[in-house]
């Protein structure tokens, strides 16, 4: 009997994109494959901590799936939030610790390296796997929609929307294509707070997306024909293949970098069906003091149960302790706050009416296949584009509006809930969504077929 071929899955080091390359893994194991998933050594080591309070995982093993650090490139008690730094750094280094990698894999006696499917944000990493005799796949762990807008950039700076550095040269929006999300010159995809010179690195990371995937034998991504049926149109060399999920019954570990608190999922259990408001803002968002009282506020105000994910970096600082005791106080027995949850049980579970999310894909992802409608508020990048498909293409929710200082008011956050919440229109087309999404994936849809055809592929 001929050896399971043997897969390096590579990530980029962050949630939202370790999240379905994990749930990637888990499906290849599922379908014969060894694999190998390599994480930076800071990621490599949350998922660790995370996944040895779980009952099925030991120290390097989790479902079959071998987790393997390498390094970042960064020194020690460098700021890993930075994202522009940690990009230069990854980008410059992690190639050769690759190489490094899959030599020692193969000096080892381990099962030679025959394909790495690597995340395209780490596209540096593929001309080095090439030279040592390794295919590669890559994926795209968001909308089809954004890889394709980045496809685009050398036209967008010749209609003179941007520059060559990725600035704006004029305000207003620019259109890729009908059905498919606008770039707006105040939210670029690339565009991220800090200096000019770092926000650069992001755009020349994007610039190099189109190359990249050029290398690669195949490129995959973790949306679904029917959800983006235009940007699949126009490019067709992306391939649907989800929406991704580990198991039906939501069991197997997705990665996430923060212990869950399963406490909510028993809270879930005595609310009414469809009466709870789900708030997550992912990895990433923080919000200053006054916008984190006034949401606060807001989600009292409504009257209704929620549950809210409050991580311990969401504040950006001079939240007072005694103030978040006080509106804990308040809101006992409506409501419920934790500093991370198992997010794809909390949006499969009956009590959950609507989700207050940052826009991410893998949000969005997993708000559509258990059709619960979404209240946009996104924080940076391709997250506004993920608005425009649920609140302009999809009409599957609302978005919320800053006030003239910027800020979201308590009023803005209860009003938008209510009309949410009430929309027949906006239900009716959320499950409609939801059984497009599952149709992908039974036998005979299309993203079913894709993932077939990539499993075949891999197995040459």
């Amino acid at each position: 009997m001929a050896a399971a071929p043997h897969v390096m899955v590579l990530p980029f080091p962050a949630q939202g994109h370790v999240t379905p390359m994990m749930e990637l893994s888990h499906r290849l194991v599922d379908h014969g494959f060894e694999v190998t998933f390599v994480c930076t050594g800071l990621t490599h080591a949350l998922l660790l901590d995370t996944m040895r309070r779980s009952a099925n995982s030991s120290d390097a093993l989790v479902d079959g799936i071998r987790l393997v650090p390498i390094p970042d490139g960064m020194a020690e008690g460098d700021d890993r939030r930075d994202l522009c730094k940690f990009v230069e750094a990854v980008s410059r280094r992690v190639p050769g610790y690759l190489g490094d990698l899959i030599g020692e894999t193969e000096a080892s006696g381990g099962a030679k390296v025959k394909w790495l499917v690597a995340d395209v944000n780490m596209g540096f990493c593929f001309q080095v796997a090439m030279s040592l005799g390794v295919r590669v796949a890559g994926f795209w762990p968001a909308a089809a929609s954004s890889l394709g807008t980045s496809f685009r950039i050398p036209k967008i700076m010749q209609d003179g929307f941007i520059d060559d550095k990725g600035f704006p040269k004029r305000q207003g929006l620019y259109e890729v294509a009908p059905k498919m999300p606008p770039i707006y010159a105040s939210h670029l995809p690339w565009s991220i707070d800090g200096p000019p010179d770092e926000q650069q690195v992001v755009f020349h990371l994007a610039s190099s997306y189109a190359p990249w995937t050029r290398l690669a034998e195949i490129t995959v991504c973790n949306s679904f024909l029917d959800a983006e049926p235009t940007a699949f149109e126009l490019f067709p060399d992306i391939v649907p293949i989800g929406p991704l999920f580990a198991d039906e019954e939501v069991r197997k570990p997705v990665g996430q970098f923060w212990p869950e608190d399963p406490s909510c999922l028993e809270w879930l259990d005595g609310q009414s069906d469809s009466s709870v408001v789900y708030v997550a803002f992912g990895s990433f968002t923080i919000f200053d003091p006054r916008q984190f009282r006034e949401l606060a506020e807001g989600l009292e105000l409504t009257g209704r149960p929620f549950l809210w994910v409050v991580r311990p970096d969401f504040t950006s600082g001079g939240l007072t302790k005694a103030w978040f005791d006080e509106f804990q106080s308040r809101i006992a027995g409506k409501g419920m706050i934790v500093s991370w949850c198992p997010q794809q049980q909390v949006l499969a579970h009956p009590s959950v009416a609507c989700f207050m999310s940052h826009c991410g894909w893998n949000s969005r992802t997993e708000g559509v296949r258990n059709g619960v409608p979404i209240l946009c508020w996104p924080y940076f990048a391709d997250q506004f584009a993920n608005r425009s498909y649920i609140c302009d293409i999809w009409m599957t929710g609302l978005a919320v509006t800053p006030g003239e200082n910027g800020v979201v008011t308590k009023d803005e956050v209860t009003s938008k809930l209510e009309q949410i919440i009430g929309d027949k229109g906006i239900a009716e087309r959320v499950r409609t969504l939801r059984d497009a999404a599952h149709s992908s994936l039974s036998e005979g849809g299309s993203s079913y077929e894709n993932f077939k055809g990539f499993v075949n592929l891999l197995s040459e």
